[in-house]
């Protein structure tokens, strides 16, 4: 009997941008495992069906990104502590019958954050944005012992309801700019090289700037903290650590990291 090559995909909308394929296909080459991932951009009204095909297993399983994390919730059977937690899902893995949701936003973001060798302890943290991974980057932080969380949306109401997760969230209006030792850009403000309006004095130094975005690999966002002086970062450590715990639940294989995949991503 020949082997069934199994397929996985990256579901959202918009999809373009996503890197998973790439990352995922080279995986699967190097630990000779028979299977293709290609990422589809979905409507809404598509989930349900999609989800059914993982169902008939005619797809292994897939990944998850905006604007779809909360959305796919109502057709699984299960989900982990994370992302039952957070109302965040972004691998879905099948599972003796069961249809199983995955967050390994939480633990790709901590292990980014351990990688930078930042003690996140007893900081003060901003984060703009209130949707698609803030609910796992707000879970990891609170993880780390932070001191503070405050958020900040252009739609005020989206960073309020954020609360029903988390009542400890401070919730500040868009534009204005609290005291911070860490600022977070979580908004897709930056994906095609827009500004983020945000009056940053020229007092603001040697804070942490971090953009969940890794494509473009530097935002006007971290272009302007860099230029005032703090530490930079983008999403792509996130991106390719939460990559790496999907592919472990799927595959029950741990691929290797190294300089050479930072590399790889970034030369297109």
């Amino acid at each position: 009997m020949g082997t069934k090559v199994k397929k996985f995909f990256v579901i959202g909308n918009p999809i373009e941008h996503s890197m998973s394929p790439k990352l995922q296909n080279k995986w699967l080459k190097e630990n000779n495992i028979p299977a293709i991932y290609e990422k589809i951009k979905l409507e809404e009204n598509e989930i349900k069906s999609f989800i059914r095909d993982i169902k008939n297993q005619k797809v292994t399983g897939c990944n998850v990104t905006v604007p779809y994390k909360k959305k796919v919730i109502p057709f699984l059977n299960k989900l982990t502590i994370e992302a039952q937690k957070t109302q965040s899902v972004n691998t879905i893995a099948f599972d003796d019958g069961n249809l199983i949701g995955h967050n390994t936003d939480i633990i790709g973001f901590e292990n980014a954050v351990k990688n930078l060798n930042f003690n996140m302890k007893s900081k003060k943290i901003l984060i703009l944005g209130a949707g698609g991974v803030v609910p796992s980057i707000v879970y990891a932080l609170k993880n780390m012992q932070v001191k503070e969380i405050i958020i900040s949306n252009r739609t005020k109401e989206k960073a309020e309801n954020l609360k029903n997760l988390f009542n400890f969230l401070k919730v500040v209006e868009w534009g204005n700019l609290p005291d911070f030792d860490v600022i977070i850009n979580a908004t897709s403000l930056g994906l095609n090289n827009e500004i983020i309006k945000l009056d940053f004095s020229s007092e603001i130094k040697n804070k942490l700037f971090y953009d969940v975005i890794y494509n473009p690999p530097e935002s006007n966002f971290l272009k302007k903290g860099k230029e005032l002086g703090n530490m930079t970062e983008n999403g792509q450590a996130m991106f390719i650590y939460q990559a790496l715990e999907a592919f472990k639940i799927w595959h029950k294989k741990e691929p290797k990291i190294n300089s050479d995949i930072y590399k790889f991503l970034s030369n297109d």
